[in-house]
């Protein structure tokens, strides 16, 4: 039997972290195996095991959670209680570690006690199978994505997911303020969790579960967003969509592109995103300067270069001149 390893890559992650996320979604409840839950889920994915149960065990997927559905119920029920027993306890005996009945079957006491003397844990549902196996993909996806925290502070600027990092004292959170003030949303403030969506190859930002809507104004101390300023000047998860550097002006000196031909990206968790270096300076509205950088990406991401375009239209004013001599 191979090594109970995880996916590399993926976030590592118990069956109690994957009760608590499909609480409410999933409408899960622990049948057997309370101790075993801090279990690590080792493929973050379900597999129903119906050859497996028929007495077939090549390439059983026991790294997953185990699904038993109606079929695999109606199967198991047509066994005699002794086969029935047998098939469960093979599948303990090649490392299965938690099985989900669905349709709000009742465990039998003979299952339940086999599974307590291997260690397993079973969950059961009230969902059909096909909405439980549907849903219970993104709890798992989600779970199990590969993740990342990053010093920074993250706000939704005119629909764009920005994170301003920088030295601490260069004020990224004062800026997070005035942008909150201008109607915009405070993503995670100092400390932003990053967690990245394989499928689109994306990555989304969010607070910590301690100090989500709270942020650290020096010299007022911690203030609580929503009360202050609405419920409207806070977004729990957004897009990460650019990267802004801020720097003090003496670490830029010959270093920044004043076209911004340069188009600099940062890699985080192998996604390219967008980044942009902005000199901090006595005097420099930055509110006013991220906020204007939130803009200019969404003329970019929409098409318009506007490099490209004074290029061109130099380029034409040039050709002009030259016919008219």
């Amino acid at each position: 039997m191979a090594d109970a390893v995880r996916d590399p890559g993926a976030t590592p992650f118990t069956l109690r972290e994957f009760v608590e996320a499909g609480r409410e979604r999933l409408r899960m409840e622990v049948a057997v195996g309370g101790r075993g839950l801090e279990r690590e889920v080792l493929e973050p994915m379900t597999n129903r095991p119906g050859l497996a149960l028929t007495g077939y065990y090549g390439d059983f997927a026991w790294r997953r959670i185990q699904l038993i559905g109606q079929a695999e119920q109606g199967y198991l029920d047509s066994l005699s209680p002794e086969v029935r027993l047998k098939r469960i306890q093979a599948l303990f005996d090649r490392q299965a570690y938690c099985l989900i009945f669905t349709c709000g079957t009742d465990i039998p006491p003979d299952v339940a006690s086999i599974a307590e003397a291997a260690g397993a844990v079973i969950l059961k549902t009230e969902l059909l199978t096909r909405v439980f196996s549907h849903q219970c993909t993104f709890v798992l996806e989600r779970l199990g994505a590969p993740a990342a925290k990053m010093y920074g502070t993250t706000v939704e600027v005119s629909g764009i997911g920005v994170m301003m990092e920088g030295a601490p004292g260069l004020g990224k959170s004062e800026t997070a303020l005035g942008l909150i003030k201008r109607g915009n949303a405070l993503v995670a403030d100092d400390l932003t969790c990053l967690r990245k969506d394989v499928a689109t190859n994306t990555l989304f930002a969010s607070a910590s579960a301690s100090t989500r809507n709270y942020m650290e104004i020096r010299g007022i101390g911690i203030i609580h967003v929503p009360s202050v300023f609405g419920v409207t000047a806070i977004c729990p998860e957004k897009r990460l969509d650019l990267v802004i550097t801020l720097k003090g002006i003496k670490e830029t000196e010959g270093e920044l592109d004043r076209t911004g031909l340069d188009r600099l990206t940062r890699t985080i968790l192998g996604v390219e995103i967008p980044q942009i270096v902005i000199p901090v300076a006595a005097g420099r509205d930055l509110v006013n300067l991220v906020e204007t950088a939130a803009q200019h990406y969404k003329l970019l991401a929409a098409g318009y270069d506007a490099v490209a375009d004074l290029d061109a239209r130099l380029r034409l004013r040039a050709s002009e001149a030259r016919n008219d001599n």
